[in-house]
Order: C-alpha cells, then sequence, then structure tokens
C-alpha cells in the first residue's frame, strides 16, 4: 500500500497533497482525482482520511470530511470533481483533459457532470447504495457512517432511491451512444480523438457497477460486495462495449493493480 501521512504532517507541506480514502482502493471520486494527476504526472503526497467517519481535523483545516481533496502551496482546498480537474489542468497544461474550444469545454464539462456531478450518475448510484445499506450488516463500521450521514450531505429520501435505477439508466444509454458514435468515426475515445477527463472519469466510476477484479483492484468484500450489486434496469442497460472501453482505458493510459 502506498505511504500515507497525516493531516498534521500534511499541513507543514507545500506541493500537491491529495485527501484519499485512506487504504481502501476503489472509491470513484478518490481514483478519478488520481487519474487525473498520474496522466498528468503530477506528483503528490497522500493524505488519509477514513470513509464514513467525520474527521473534525481535517474539517478545521480544508472545510470538509469526505475525499477526495486537493490542496496545492497555501491554495484553497479544492474538493469538488471539477475543481480538481481545473487544478490540474493548470499545474500541467499538457497533456490536455479539456478542450481548449469554449464550446467544446462546454460539452466535454457537461457530459462529466452526468458522471461525476450532483444528480449524476456517481451521486445517483450512491443513493441506492445507501438504500441497501438500511438494511445490510456492518461492514467494520464504514457502512454505518455512511448511512447516518445520508440525508444531509448526499440529498437521500426514499424517493429519490426510487427514481435512481431511471436516472442511471438513461446516463448509460447516452455513454454507449457516443461511444459507438464515436468508434463509428474511427475514435477510440469518448470525446474527440483523445483521452479526456471523461474517459477518465467513466473509468473510475465503473467500479459502481462492476468492480475490476480483485488482482486489479483489491478491497474489502463488503464493499466489493456493495459495488457490485445487480438492479433491474440498470445491468440490462450496462453496455459490455462501456466496461471494455474501461478497460482500455486501465490498460493505456493508468496502472494496475491499483494502489490504494
Amino acid at each position: 500500500m502506498a505511504e500515507y501521512v497525516s493531516i498534521e504532517q500534511a499541513k507543514t507541506m507545500n506541493g500537491l497533497r491529495l485527501v484519499l480514502a485512506g487504504g481502501i482502493p476503489g472509491p470513484p471520486w478518490t481514483e478519478a482525482a488520481k487519474a487525473v494527476f498520474h496522466v498528468k504526472r503530477i506528483p503528490f503526497v497522500r493524505v488519509g482520511q477514513m470513509p464514513g467517519q467525520t474527521d473534525e481535523a481535517l474539517r478545521a483545516w480544508t472545510g470538509h470530511v469526505n475525499a477526495p481533496i486537493a490542496l496545492y502551496d497555501d491554495e484553497r482546498p479544492r474538493a469538488s470533481w471539477i475543481e480538481i480537474l481545473l487544478l490540474a489542468e493548470r499545474l500541467a497544461p499538457e497533456p490536455r483533459l479539456v478542450p481548449a474550444d469554449a464550446a467544446e469545454r462546454a460539452h466535454l464539462l457537461g457530459l462529466c457532470h452526468e458522471l461525476m456531478g450532483e444528480e449524476g450518475f456517481g451521486w445517483t448510484r450512491r443513493l441506492l447504495m445507501l438504500r441497501d445499506i438500511r438494511h445490510a450488516k456492518d461492514g467494520g463500521g464504514v457502512l454505518a457512517g455512511f448511512e447516518k450521514l445520508r440525508a444531509a450531505p448526499y440529498g437521500y429520501s426514499d424517493e429519490a432511491a426510487a427514481a435512481a435505477p431511471a436516472r442511471i439508466a438513461a446516463i448509460l444509454r447516452m455513454l454507449a451512444q457516443r461511444l459507438a458514435a464515436q468508434r463509428a468515426r474511427g475514435s477510440r475515445y469518448l470525446f474527440g480523438d483523445a483521452l479526456t477527463a471523461l474517459d477518465l472519469h467513466w473509468a473510475a466510476m465503473a467500479v459502481l457497477l462492476d468492480p475490476l477484479p480483485a488482482a486489479q483492484c483489491p478491497m474489502p468484500d463488503w464493499l466489493r460486495a456493495s459495488y457490485a450489486t445487480r438492479y433491474p434496469g440498470i445491468h440490462d442497460v450496462l453496455d459490455p462495449a462501456l466496461l471494455a472501453h474501461r478497460d482500455f482505458v486501465y490498460r493505456e493510459h493508468l496502472a494496475l493493480p491499483i494502489d490504494a
């Protein structure tokens, strides 16, 4: 496992520090942030945070309690996917993961929001996980912590969870159609003719439906089971080509096995 520093140690450092879900590979927003910095070849120091727990020292330092959080020198903390992505674009402009053209940039970031943002794929899939946790056995305290926190930060309600499968399915169909159209025009990527943040974000978010094998992404059994839970109306519209694209992105642009 990669080396982590404490919050107190990290506060004394300069450069890029990334607060991660300590010791657990696979959380999608965490893996998306790591993927962006990996492709950009931007080194960072890992700072540990335990998922499902409220860390008051982390809150006092950053104003946030959920990983990932990127901290660069004395600049403000970045805790959202788009803040982290744009920080990486500034620190290492090449290879570019966001188009320079304004219209293409807006299009790409809108697609990324459908995966990463509020009411997007990951957000909505998490609502189903939170609903399931209400009926699950405790996974080392982490599941109970997530369930306790569900109402405030994640907008959980039984009604929102009931609507989640249709929303997830719509996003999956959209991505599958986009991938097919891109392949028809000769591109191996979800946007344009080269790797973008959209490819990296999908590769990270796909864990919420079909985790990579344990040899490639080790994780606790309870977490793997939670990610891999199958739902009518979701998995039957999951195009195998999307999972193949996830595998392609990891094989060609990232690193396996995933290091916590």
